[in-house]
């Protein structure tokens, strides 16, 4: 099925002046169908007069033209500097909106997807600076008060930046609260707060309690303090990253360890106390706290054990080692006071033992060893655009990171939304395998489930040179891409055959086969929007709104 309506889309092309590959992930790339995971088969776009369009599938026989829910009061041609306009739909019943101009709506829709209980009415419309998309929102209901949380992304000049791209990217995270004054109900902002990065985040959601945020990014985001905060951080990072002087210097050989410890020039011999124990050691000089205490790495002869005190006013301590030849790598466990002196005989030995794993030519001996890992039998759709990105959550309390996972070589996908009452699912590459996960904000010990696997999907996504969306059904049963024109390709989950099929090279019955459907567009225009429900593909072009049906429902 398809429709076609004359007021295009409104589409925001990008300027001269937003040249950065950010500019092209945040803008070029956006996608102007928006999905109402609240309501089954529901989606909305904004055409070219302001007016945000819905169009719901109830029946198949009884497809309705996109009707219009809500006309931006703004005139949005006036404008030269625009974004896009962005919606996201916060809960059941509340929706944020914004025109592109740097403008913000909270809008209460009613319950959408059925025309008699819809009704978009604004409760909080506000200029919130430069122009942004809207990247998330959230309703949140604590002790009775009523709040949506939502986070805006901007790419920014950075006047600092002489070496880089010149712009940064920021997250706004602007919460805007009912507020109870002398009987009037009034929805006002309570709270902002900003992250800065140098890259476009993948993805980034807060969540449903509106407690924290979740960020995947290349570049990592940190929090902006105010002036009081930093001026107390860089006091403290001053006192931090000041250089000390090391306590003491360690030396060992395969049969002792050698400490050196300068002490004061008032301190005689009777006012040292060295104590020695089978894993231990205490140093302390006169009445004072000990100067080094704790357990040694490995254990000593602690009867052979000696202290001296040398011409230059230096304590020398000789440790025996019970375990002989052991190399300790710390001398106190978890004391970082101490410093290591290696000598010359030591760092030639250490290099001997590991010249067999380097080598001038690619592999010096093929009858005897494995060849090493040949970057050129990499095909050219396994590299990745960027080394790793890092998923991040921060604390909304103390604005801290909380946790932080390096994802590697795991290339961030997509994301989509399973369950709305649920932040939205991150979708992975893991080697050929795409891997579905869904954040638990609120289950510390299993924060990441893995909920589905598309196999295969993740190498055959990478050979798509052209691809521009990616998603998959809520119900899983199949992922799908579009290029940025006409081609979409359907990639369902295996199911069972009817028919007895065999695998003549290895000699086995083949019982699931997974298919991959292939649809071409009757369009000439790129590609705009792209959204999957559990039945159905919507995919949106400048003038066109298709519906493909994938799943035929129960």
């Amino acid at each position: 099925f398809f429709f076609f309506f004359p007021p295009a889309v409104a589409e925001v092309k990008l300027r001269d002046d937003q040249y950065t590959l950010d500019h092209m992930r945040a803008f070029g790339m956006y996608n102007y169908l928006h999905l109402d995971s609240w309501y089954q088969d529901n989606v909305y776009y904004v055409d070219q007069l302001g007016r945000v369009m819905n169009l719901s599938v109830t029946l198949d026989t009884a497809l309705q033209k996109p009707r219009e829910v809500f006309r931006l009061p703004t005139d949005l041609t006036a404008y030269d500097n625009r974004l896009c306009a962005s919606i996201h739909f916060s809960s059941s019943t509340w929706v944020t909106l914004s025109d592109g101009t740097g403008r913000l709506y909270l809008i209460k829709s009613g319950k959408r997807g059925n025309s008699a209980s819809e009704k978009w009415e604004i409760v909080f419309n506000e200029e919130l600076g430069s122009p942004f998309i809207i990247a998330h929102s959230v309703s949140v209901v604590k002790s009775d008060m009523h709040s949506v949380a939502v986070l805006l992304l901007r790419v920014e000049k950075d006047e600092l930046d002489t070496k880089g791209s010149g712009f940064h990217i920021t997250l706004e995270w602007v919460t805007i609260a009912e507020i109870s004054k002398e009987g009037d109900h009034r929805y006002e902002i309570f709270k902002r707060r900003v992250l800065q990065g140098k890259s476009v985040p993948h993805y980034a959601a807060i969540e449903p309690s509106g407690d924290g945020l979740m960020i995947v990014s290349y570049k990592p985001f940190k929090f902006m303090q105010d002036e009081d905060e930093k001026l107390e951080e860089n006091d403290n990072a001053k006192a931090t990253n000041e250089k000390k002087d090391p306590l003491y210097y360690w030396q060992q050989t395969a049969d002792d360890v050698t400490i050196t410890v300068h002490i004061p020039q008032d301190i005689t011999k009777d006012d040292i106390k060295v104590r020695f124990a089978p894993d231990n050691i205490c140093v302390t000089l006169k009445d004072q706290p000990p100067l080094m205490e704790g357990k040694l790495y490995s254990s000593v002869d602690h009867e052979s054990c000696t202290w001296i005190i040398r011409e230059n006013k230096s304590l020398e301590i000789s440790l025996i080692k019970k375990n002989e030849g052991l190399q300790w790598p710390e001398l106190i466990v978890g004391d970082t006071r101490g410093e290591f002196i290696m000598d010359s005989s030591q760092c030639s030995e250490i290099t001997e033992s590991l010249m067999h794993l380097t080598s001038e030519v690619m592999n010096p001996n093929p009858e005897k060893e494995n060849p090493p890992c040949n970057a050129q039998e990499l095909e050219e759709c396994d590299a990745f655009l960027e080394d790793s990105a890092s998923l991040c959550r921060f604390d909304g309390d103390t604005l801290k990171v909380t946790h932080v996972i390096n994802l590697g070589s795991n290339q961030y996908l997509f994301s989509v939304v399973v369950d709305p009452r649920e932040m939205p699912c991150f979708c992975l590459r893991h080697d050929v395998d795409a891997l579905l996960w869904q954040p638990h904000s609120d289950q510390p010990e299993n924060m990441w489930e893995h909920i589905a696997t598309f196999n295969a999907l993740g190498y055959v996504q990478a050979s798509k040179q052209d691809k521009k969306f990616m998603a998959c059904a809520p119900d899983y049963s199949y992922a799908a891409l579009c290029e940025c024109l006409r081609r979409v390709f359907i990639y369902r989950q295996p199911t069972p055959l009817s028919t007895v099929l065999y695998n003549r090279k290895e000699g086995r019955q083949v019982g699931q086969v997974a298919k991959q459907l292939v649809a071409t567009l009757e369009a000439n225009d790129p590609i705009l929007g792209f959204q999957a429900t559990s039945e159905r593909l919507f995919v949106l072009t400048t003038k066109t709104l298709f519906l493909i049906k994938v799943n035929s429902g129960n």
